[in-house]
């Protein structure tokens, strides 16, 4: 019997925080839509997103569905499951699994990804019966596609479709199946081997760049980690274990409270403001912004957004939104992202209107403009 293999763990990780923060949000609302990680070899964006699925608590699922069905949101089931306990009318039984961790290999073709009807055996039997592929299968847990750049674009765009709606749905000569597929999309890709087209770059909700870290001490604490990694992974994760587990116990508290996680119109106005300044194209990265900055908030114990939540959230969605070239004309200096939020704010406080909404501070508690993000 093959032994389980030992990963690295999560919090062990020297630096690369932007890469780790992004990946631990994704966790705490899986409702963001998947990060992009893009960077040379040897960064750690592999290690970093199979060391995410070995730190997230498990999650309790219907124990006779494929799809790992939610047994406490019968509206999110799959067509099989509801069809069997009536749309939780009857009790499925319940059990507790490990999220799991799905690598898509980029020869993957589109019946691999939805998964398959039987027309077949509908016609003669009358029977609907669907194999389920690789999207059923990373339900509630991580897609990981590494080169993610090589990948056809279609299967890409099914991937992107799947993680922004929640669902998959296969339609075949008039029949029909569905199943919940939300999931963590991580995409990986080293941009010297080409890039993605700026309509699919757009998709992934957020975006990180790595780069090898050049401080001699840092170097010197990876290596020594690695080492120690390879000499004995099970005595080093025992090591880490209880980081791990307070990073894990964390990330369960933010799920819990992200939807409660309060912002107002000054925030909203703040973030189009933002995106309007750096002629972003669309509506989504501002819809990613404020979901990602609740998020944050969330993991970091708060029930409102601040304007260091939003800063974050811009710094993640937006570098890959950039337009660029020879004749784009809205290049921005990232590093001077809080300078350009802060002379907003001031031109915020000056305009004429509601003086709820054009003085009251990001995270104000006693706002009467608090609302909640539609999930």
């Amino acid at each position: 019997m093959a032994t389980r293999r030992v990963v690295y763990p999560f919090t062990a990780i020297v630096g690369q925080e932007r890469m780790k923060r992004a990946l631990i949000l994704n966790a705490v609302d899986m409702r963001i839509g998947g990060v992009l990680i893009r960077g040379e070899r040897g960064t750690g964006k592999s290690t970093a997103a199979r060391a995410l699925a070995a730190l997230l608590p498990e999650v309790d699922v219907v124990a006779d569905s494929p799809f790992n069905d939610d047994p406490h949101h019968p509206e999110t089931w799959s067509d099989v499951t509801r069809e069997r306990y009536g749309n939780g009318k009857n009790q499925p039984p319940i059990e507790r699994r490990r999220i799991s961790f799905i690598d898509l290999p980029v020869s993957a073709t589109e019946d691999r990804v939805v998964g398959t009807l039987d027309i077949e055996k509908a016609i003669q039997k009358g029977e609907r019966h669907f194999e389920p592929g690789v999207l059923a299968a990373a339900n509630r847990g991580i897609l990981y596609v590494d080169e993610v750049n090589l990948l056809d674009d279609h299967v890409v765009d099914l991937l992107l479709d799947s993680a922004a709606m929640g669902v998959n749905v296969v339609e075949r000569e008039g029949i029909s199946f569905s199943h919940p597929a939300r999931f963590i999309l991580i995409g990986t890709m080293n941009p010297e081997e080409g890039d993605l087209r700026p309509q699919l770059l757009d998709r992934f909700a957020l975006s990180v760049e790595v780069h090898g870290i050049h401080s001699p001490e840092e170097r010197m604490e990876i290596l020594e980690r690695h080492i120690a990694f390879d000499s004995d992974p099970e005595g080093f994760r025992k090591q880490w274990a209880a980081e791990e587990q307070k990073l894990s116990e964390r990330i369960a508290l933010a799920r819990e409270r992200v939807d409660d996680v309060h912002y107002t119109r000054y925030d909203l106005q703040l973030i189009a403001r933002m995106t309007s300044a750096m002629q972003i194209d669309g509506h989504r990265a501002d819809l990613v912004i404020l979901k990602t900055a609740r998020a944050n908030a969330a993991f970091s114990g708060r029930d409102h957004i601040t304007r260091e939540d939003i800063l974050l959230a811009i710094e993640l969605a937006i570098p890959h939104r950039l337009k660029r070239g020879p004749f784009a004309d809205a290049q921005v200096d990232l590093s001077a992202l809080d300078a350009q939020m802060q002379q907003l704010e001031e031109e915020m406080g000056d305009d004429e209107g509601d003086a709820n909404q054009s003085s009251q501070a990001p995270g104000d508690e006693q706002s009467s403009d608090k609302k909640k993000v539609t999930p």
